[in-house]
């Protein structure tokens, strides 16, 4: 049974369609990745499969029943804006999430405690939020999120604030719930992120679904390019589309980027240059990116300004 099951789901809010007809479903173990730009509809969709808005239609199915807001014991929720009780410790703030998500409050305070231990803050673990740095903020935070160990673990914009170094401890506590079993959703508009982590990646533009699949099913929506240095012969060769002349290197060799045909491989056009007799100094395929392939589905979506900037 899949932990999250959307199936055709709408919201709209008076005259804004923010999530148009959007369908897809995250298995147990698997790191799910959200990605589109500012206002393209992934806080809002987060927030329906957590009951705090509801759709305008369509079905959500949270470990096979429908969501409620009463009954979150299974999820783990990081929020895009992050918020404690200044004055209450380290340690409490995470008990109370725990007994929140209906733990018992030994059981809340012991793994609360295992977290801290894990973040380096057990000798922090009774001082108030307040006392605290933003980045060890930040990872009681994330604590919060992780006490219950949550079946369906979702992140929105989990990355947005944090330093390098708090950045591979999520990286880390990703991979590490996925691994016990637990569905991880988040969302994102940095590229690197979910390049490194997802299993499956959904791409969002303005509320509507433009890709669902891995991330090699998504570089594939891009035909790959070839860096070659080779004479001038290359131009002919069946299965390349393009050759641009980056460089003159003398003696009749060049410095070439080459388009290849749709369905045309690295490997294609190298046993083609090898039956023409066509000189090779390099050959060496460059597959698009995912940044490649957001700015093609989404690059004409002034919302995703923001997102094109950041996986630069």
């Amino acid at each position: 049974m899949a932990v999250l099951e959307v199936d055709r789901l709408t919201k709209r809010f008076a005259d804004v369609l923010a999530v148009d007809d959007l369908s897809f479903r995250v298995e147990p173990g698997e790191i799910f990745g959200f990605l589109g730009g500012n206002g393209a509809g992934k806080t809002t969709t987060l927030r329906m499969v957590l009951d705090i808005i509801r759709p305008t239609s369509g079905t959500i199915s949270v470990l096979g029943t429908a969501p409620d807001r009463r009954n979150t014991g299974a999820i783990g929720f990081l929020p895009e804006e992050r918020g404690l009780y200044s004055n209450m410790s380290a340690i409490d703030v995470i008990a109370y999430f725990g007994r929140m998500k209906r733990m018992s409050a030994a059981d809340a305070k012991a793994h609360g405690m295992e977290l801290l231990e894990r973040f380096d803050l057990a000798p922090r673990a009774k001082s108030k939020i307040s006392e605290m740095s933003k980045g060890m903020a930040q990872k009681v935070q994330l604590a919060t999120a992780l006490v219950n160990r949550p079946q369906l673990l979702i992140l929105d914009e989990p990355f947005s604030g944090l330093d390098p170094v708090n950045q591979g401890l999520l990286e880390d506590e990703i991979l590490r719930a996925a691994s016990s079993g637990s569905a991880v959703v988040f969302s994102t508009h940095v590229m690197q992120h979910a390049e490194r982590l997802c299993d499956r990646l959904l791409l969002l533009r303005k509320g509507a679904k433009r890709f669902e699949g891995t991330l090699n099913e998504a570089r594939d929506e891009l035909p790959a390019t070839i860096d070659a240095v080779a004479r001038d012969g290359i131009r002919t060769v069946p299965g390349v589309t393009e050759a641009r002349a980056k460089a003159d290197l003398g003696d009749g060799w060049h410095q070439w980027a080459l388009d290849l045909a749709p369905g045309a491989s690295a490997g294609d056009i190298l046993e083609r240059c090898t039956e023409q007799g066509v000189a090779l100094r390099r050959f060496e395929e460059r597959r698009a990116t995912l940044h490649d392939v957001f700015v093609h589905l989404v690059g004409d979506d002034p919302a995703a300004g923001s997102a094109r900037k950041e996986a630069a």
